[in-house]
């Protein structure tokens, strides 16, 4: 049996043959859809009527305008008790008491015993009121009717008419009789309006105060972003911080808790108010709070700020406006004042600007420097920033180590005397020996006569926890380490004598260094820089390597700022910078100086000078055996005075001793164990002793060789 397919589509593509047969193809109609359960349609309506946006405003509208009158009414009520009660000066009492202060509490006592007895005074004279009252009635309606009669009397001489004596009495009685019938007629509908219009001014008061939750205010008014701060917000915060003993005595004060705060000022792109804190509750607790702090006062943890001042159970609040500090702050006056120079020793470097929107300026005068953070939130730029701003003054000298080595200090280049840029061992041995040359400088400084002045000598290490964590040791007769944390380590000593000694000669140390721990960072290090700034941090303890406990404990917390969005803003200890009284430590969002811009200043700095010729690595060849040397100057005589000696060597090597001391001589002579001893009362120094230093590093020189 064959088979007619019926195809009901019209072709598209013509036939080949136009004899071809027309064939039709049925296609059958899909399955109809299988219907939805009437109580899943039915939800679905109803879960898109209640969340819909109509719906949500009219419950806001409903809630807000009922929760106006509501809360009016308890305004109004509070507000009548107030007036006729103590309770006003009741809760200030609390209020003064809880913040500790009595003598406010005793003022506020007093003006209560003074209210109490003027009240007293006045339910008093309640008791005679009612016959004052009749009489005063009596005698008025008498008066009032003497003179209607004594009107009547001159109007009816004036007339001749004798009845016109009381038509003044008659008319005043019709007109009494009037208002009697008005009063008549308005006194039904103003029964039945009266209520409304009470209600009325209910809400009046509530709208006026806001009087409902924050997700049922109109959105113009809704609590949220930009929120201004005001008394009321601050204590609302304070109350809803978590920390009980606040809460329970905010809870005292009620209208009176603003009594905590002083007045609110405008600092810069935000504000700043000093709450002092009830009896009970310590700085610290609110302090570790600063998230919720925020939150509470609608903003995000970046945008506020906690500090203790001077004054005790005082922190101080600095609230930004919302978004003010994503917003630069503009270009460095480096680069925008081409005139600009710069002053080592009276001058101040503009670093950038503080929380409040003054400049930041730092004094680099006799200070070593120390700053810190992780990885690429800004410490080069900001430490570049500042020698910048010092290379316009012309007498200050630069030896620079650069152990990251992408070209960070490469402007440098004809303006420092050293300049080494690598992150390899070798790098950190040719910077170590740099740092070495500058205490032989600061050595040779210290021996000068006094009163000698010397030009500034920076040396700058970036990236110093490489130098720290350098594995290297020395060859030959030096096995000492070039990394390090302890006595034997190269750099870590070098260091630590600059900062010793070296401010007083103007030889400074600054140090860049990223994420600081105790083995990258030694805790003598860190704590020999005057000056020490951090970026963001990731801890708590980080914060305290990098800034101390105490500016830890006085509210710096760079473990708080955002890694990533708050780079180039530092919290900064130090003495060169004008801090707030009563704070250790200041914010300061510093200006961003890009490359070109410093090749620029650089270029500047490099017309003030003659010419210098910089150096990419330090020559540590030995060019004499100091111990050999001293043994051929004594010669055969079994000891020599050390002035002698001195003498001697300079005469055999005026280039390597002709600055020679007493003190260079004895520390060659105590590091071989050879030390000058005192004979006759001069100071001399032992053949024997020379040449048993000299057999003994022979001796451990071909050991270790084996």
């Amino acid at each position: 049996m064959s088979e007619n397919v019926i195809n009901l589509h019209k072709a598209t593509d013509p036939p080949a043959d136009g004899a071809a047969p027309t064939v039709l193809t049925v296609v059958p109609d899909p399955a109809p859809a299988r219907p939805v359960p009437l109580w899943v349609r039915s939800g679905r309506t109803l879960k898109s009527a209640v969340t819909h946006e109509s719906t949500r405003a009219t419950v806001r509208a409903a809630t807000r305008h009922s929760l106006y009158t509501l809360n009016g009414g308890r305004i109004v009520a509070r507000r009548a008790w107030d007036g006729r009660t103590g309770s006003r000066y009741e809760r200030m009492i609390r209020a003064a008491e809880a913040a500790g202060n009595l003598e406010a509490a005793q003022e506020w006592e007093e003006r209560l015993q003074r209210f109490r007895a003027a009240r007293h005074h006045r339910r008093m004279d309640l008791l005679h009121s009612p016959v004052d009252a009749a009489k005063g009635v009596g005698v008025g309606a008498g008066m009032s009717i003497g003179v209607l009669v004594a009107l009547g009397v001159v109007m009816a001489l004036n007339t001749g008419e004798v009845r016109d004596v009381v038509t003044p009495l008659s008319a005043t009685v019709d007109f009494i009789a009037t208002l009697i019938r008005i009063v008549q007629v308005v006194w039904g509908p103003a029964l039945s309006i009266g209520p409304f219009l009470a209600l009325l001014a209910l809400w009046s008061v509530g709208r006026k105060q806001h009087a409902a939750p924050n997700w049922a205010l109109p959105a113009n008014v809704r609590s949220g972003e930009g929120e201004p701060i005001t008394p009321s917000i601050v204590v609302k915060a304070l109350r809803d911080l978590g920390v009980s003993a606040l809460a329970r005595a905010i809870k005292e004060m009620g209208d009176a808790g603003a009594s905590m705060l002083g007045p609110i000022r405008i600092a810069g792109c935000g504000v700043e108010v000093d709450v002092t804190l009830p009896s009970g509750v310590s700085t610290n607790e609110v302090q570790a709070k600063r998230r919720k702090l925020a939150e509470n006062l609608s903003r995000h943890e970046h945008e506020v700020f906690i500090t203790i001042p001077q004054a005790a159970r005082t922190v101080r609040l600095w609230v930004a406006d919302s978004g003010a500090l994503d917003e630069p702050i503009g270009p460095s006056p480096l680069v925008t004042d081409e005139t600009m120079t710069a002053d080592y020793t009276k001058g101040k470097a503009p670093w950038g600007q503080d929380l409040r929107g003054d400049a930041a300026a730092l004094s680099l005068y006799q200070r070593h420097l120390l700053i810190t953070g992780l990885s690429n939130q800004g410490k080069t730029v900001a430490l570049r920033s500042l020698a910048l701003w010092l290379s316009l003054d012309r007498s200050v000298q630069f030896l620079m180590g650069d152990l990251k080595g992408v070209g960070d200090w490469k402007m440098f280049d004809g303006l420092a005397t050293t300049l080494i840029q690598g992150p390899t061992d070798e790098h950190v041995i040719q910077v170590t020996e740099m740092v070495e040359g500058a205490v032989d400088e600061m050595n040779r400084r210290i021996q000068a006569p006094p009163g000698t002045t010397f030009p500034p000598l920076i040396v700058l290490v970036d990236e110093a926890q490489v130098a720290f964590m350098c594995p290297a040791k020395g060859t030959g007769k030096d096995k000492r380490p070039y990394g390090g944390a302890k006595a034997d380590s190269r750099y870590f000593m070098a260091v630590r004598k600059i900062h010793n000694q070296g401010r007083a000669v103007n030889v400074l140390m600054w140090q860049g260094t990223q994420d600081p721990t105790n083995e990258n960072l030694p805790k003598l290090v860190r704590e020999g820089a005057h000056t020490r700034a951090s970026l963001a941090l990731g801890t708590e303890s980080q914060a305290r390597m990098a800034l101390g406990d105490k500016a830890v404990d006085g509210g710096a917390a760079p473990n708080l700022l955002r890694p990533g969005l708050d780079q180039g803003t530092l919290v900064v200890a130090s003495s060169g910078i004008d801090i707030p009284a009563g704070q250790s430590s200041i914010t300061v969002r510093t200006h961003y100086v890009d490359d070109d811009a410093a090749e620029a200043i650089t270029d500047r700095a490099k017309a003030l000078r003659d010419g210098v010729t910089t150096l990419h690595a330090v020559d540590s060849s030995p060019e004499h055996d100091s111990l050999a040397d001293i043994a051929a100057a004594i010669g055969d005589a079994p000891r020599v005075r050390t002035k002698d000696v001195l003498a001697r060597l300079a005469a055999r090597n005026a280039t390597a001793y002709g600055d020679w001391s007493f003190l260079n001589l004895k520390r060659a002579l105590d590091d071989a164990d050879a030390s000058p001893y005192k004979s006759d009362g001069v100071m001399v120094v032992s053949r024997d002793r020379v040449l048993r230093a000299l057999t003994n590093r022979d001796e451990t020189g071909s050991a270790s060789a084996e």
